[in-house]
């Protein structure tokens, strides 16, 4: 486009330039259409008595008419209509240079995926939750903590009680096989006497502590990538963690593509 707007610009300015030498070159003709005239009043010599003279002034006084169309021929002058659109030129390659920062704003626009390496660090406090526990393998670690959530909740819906936060999953073990781990949904209290609820699903109390608070924003099968980065953070500033850590579920999604996942880890410290 910069190539286009260059040709563009010189394209004008040869015009221009071209328009400019015509009107030099023309100008000049007027001037001798202006001493011609002067050749008019030759003939007021014939008065004089050298008649025979008189004659000949006419006879240039009458070549001097084809000069006038000479004095047509300025009408390259319509190349000052030319120069116009050298006042035009300026209007086209204005609005470029006004719109030239909008591609450096542009940038600031599309925002970058939030770090994940950021961490804060809270004193978390127990508080009532109701809870399963279970164990999964990495490739099917994502259905079986959906599912999980989704039976806790529906366990609550019995007994007429609502969530007070985020579905949250303490893992407890990891190897390479998979991992156990205590899916969680905090209520406001737990109820009194014996409620009624599946075999696995029971009321307890969250874990507290120390921990580091890191944030994934994307698919949980991106997950890894920020466990990564949560890695050589802890590295880098000498903390050593505990073998316990959670991720609490800011919101749900269907599968573990999708980008939209929102996921706090919580990485509980010695």
């Amino acid at each position: 486009m910069g190539v286009n707007r260059v040709m563009r610009r010189l394209a004008l300015v040869s015009a221009l330039l071209g328009g400019i030498g015509l009107v030099q070159v023309v100008s000049p003709p007027p001037v001798s259409a202006q001493t011609t005239p002067p050749a008019a009043p030759a003939p007021a010599a014939p008065a004089t008595p050298s008649a025979p003279a008189t004659p000949a002034a006419p006879a240039p006084s009458t070549p001097a008419a084809p000069p006038a169309p000479a004095a047509q021929t300025p009408a390259p002058a319509p190349a000052a209509p030319a120069t116009p659109p050298a006042a035009q030129a300026p209007a086209p390659t204005a609005p470029p240079a006004a719109q030239a920062p909008a591609p450096a704003d542009k940038p600031d626009a599309d925002k970058s995926p939030p770090d994940t390496s950021i961490s804060q660090t809270i004193d978390l406090q127990p508080r009532p939750v109701v809870e399963l526990s279970g164990q999964a393998t990495w490739d099917e670690g994502f259905k079986v903590l959906n599912d999980s959530f989704t039976k806790l909740n529906e366990s609550l819906a019995k007994l007429n009680m609502r969530p007070t936060g985020n579905a949250t999953a303490l893992f407890t073990e990891t190897d390479d096989a998979g991992f156990k781990f205590t899916a969680m949904v905090p209520v406001e209290k737990a109820p009194d006497g014996k409620p009624d609820l599946p075999a696995d699903v029971s009321f307890g109390m969250s874990p507290g502590g120390k921990v580091m608070k890191f944030q994934h924003r994307s698919a949980y099968e991106d997950i890894d990538s920020t466990y990564e980065a949560i890695t050589a953070y802890l590295d880098e500033k000498g903390l050593e963690a505990k073998n316990m850590f959670a991720e609490e579920y800011l919101n749900r999604t269907k599968s573990p593509d999708d980008p939209s996942l929102e996921v706090d880890i919580l990485v509980f410290l010695k």
